[in-house]
């Protein structure tokens, strides 16, 4: 990058890169937990997994909105000379940084099928379709604002972190035609 450059990374990719993981994940875990009968029985488990399903995509999908909004608000434009990272790298860097989370994510679900089947698969699965809401959300504002909202990728750390973090001071603009995702964190169709 030449001197003053900064390289970018669009928001709701990273709110989007964890949402199918975390989906797929509990999808799979509840319903391998589905066939332990557990402590509390299939039918009870069940239930209480669609309860937590509910509480963890609404937490999820509600978490921050106001930090994100402000951050919008107050957004600059983008320089000329700042690098726009591809979405595809974009999810494999998040995926990588959150690896041996989802997989203790995905091994503490399924051992609580033990005690109460399914219903830490279907929070999991929760918390994907939150993010995935949350990305919608996104996508939606930059539709209705008629621009992208991008954030220095040297502010989600190591891990890639949350794109409302502590550490995420501000964050650019573009024109929606910038990128290679669509509006909301997508694929470009």
């Amino acid at each position: 990058m030449t001197r003053g450059a900064q390289g970018l990374v669009r928001a709701a990719v990273v709110v989007r890169a964890g949402a199918a993981p975390l989906w797929w994940l509990g999808v799979l875990s509840a319903s391998l937990g589905a066939l332990v009968p557990g402590l509390t029985g299939r039918r009870i488990g069940v239930m209480a997994g669609a309860a937590l399903f509910v509480v963890a995509l609404a937490v999820t999908a509600y978490a921050r909105r106001k930090r994100y909004a402000a951050l919008a608000r107050a957004a600059a434009r983008a320089g000329r000379r700042d690098v726009l990272q591809d979405r595809a790298v974009t999810v494999r860097n998040w995926r990588r940084g959150h690896r041996w989370w989802l997989v203790l994510a995905f091994l503490a679900a399924l051992g609580g099928s033990f005690a109460v089947p399914a219903a830490g698969g279907m929070a999991l699965a929760g918390a994907g379709a939150g993010l995935w809401l949350k990305a919608v959300w996104l996508g939606r504002r930059e539709h209705d604002e008629q621009r992208l909202l991008w954030l220095r990728v040297d502010w989600l750390g190591s891990r890639a972190g949350a794109p409302a973090g502590k550490r995420v001071k501000a964050y650019r603009t573009t024109g929606t035609a910038a990128g290679d995702a669509g509006v909301g964190g997508a694929r470009r169709g």
